[in-house]
């Protein structure tokens, strides 16, 4: 396995360790965790020991991507694991946020659909020997739902101090590059699905 392979699979590690410094019951065994204020803002340590957590794996993605097509070490396992990894980090952290009432819930819903739909899509081609690597609108689309969890993990700082809700403008946009980037992939693949119909 290859470095950006081993970065991919990092990531997906990282994802349990994050969901359980986030699910932890520190109440309950009379762990205090403290509390930092930002101007009306306040800042649990939790949510800055996930969002470090969440950070370092947002930067794997980043970097196994730099590294796999510097050295041409882009594979088919790569371009197969890397958005796994994405979706799993990701989703996970949506729906965390959706359970602690942090985030409404419809827009998570769309999003987790159209991954849904997008692996169904991917494993159709791949039963015919295609993979199809994650395109422009993809790309952007992690990257404003990255943006949009760092957001929520800040509770909007420093956007709060303004009274804009950019954390939820983020979550909305993410929604809409999601359900575009989706549509895309069809387009990309509907001449291997369709064939057999």
């Amino acid at each position: 396995m290859n470095l950006p392979n081993k970065l991919s699979c990092f990531r997906m590690a990282l994802v349990p360790l994050i969901v359980l410094v986030w699910i932890f019951p520190y109440a309950q065994l009379n762990i205090a965790m403290p509390e930092f204020t930002f101007g009306i803002v306040s800042l649990s340590l939790k949510n800055i020991l996930v969002l470090v957590l969440f950070c370092v794996a947002s930067f794997t993605d980043y970097l196994d991507g730099q590294i796999a097509r510097k050295n041409h070490l882009v594979t088919s396992f790569g371009k197969f694991i890397d958005p796994i990894a994405d979706k799993l980090l990701v989703n996970t952290m949506l729906i965390m946020f959706v359970c602690y009432g942090m985030v409404p819930i419809v827009p998570v819903i769309v999003m987790i659909w159209r991954d849904t739909i997008v692996d169904g899509m991917r494993m159709s081609t791949a039963s015919k020997g295609v993979v199809v690597a994650a395109g422009m609108l993809g790309k952007i689309k992690t990257v404003s739902q990255m943006i949009t969890i760092i957001l929520v993990l800040l509770n909007n700082l420093p956007f709060e101090l303004w009274r804009f809700p950019m954390a939820e403008f983020m979550l909305w946009f993410s929604m809409l590059v999601s359900v575009a980037s989706g549509f895309s992939y069809f387009m990309q693949m509907k001449k291997y699905i369709m064939e057999t119909m």
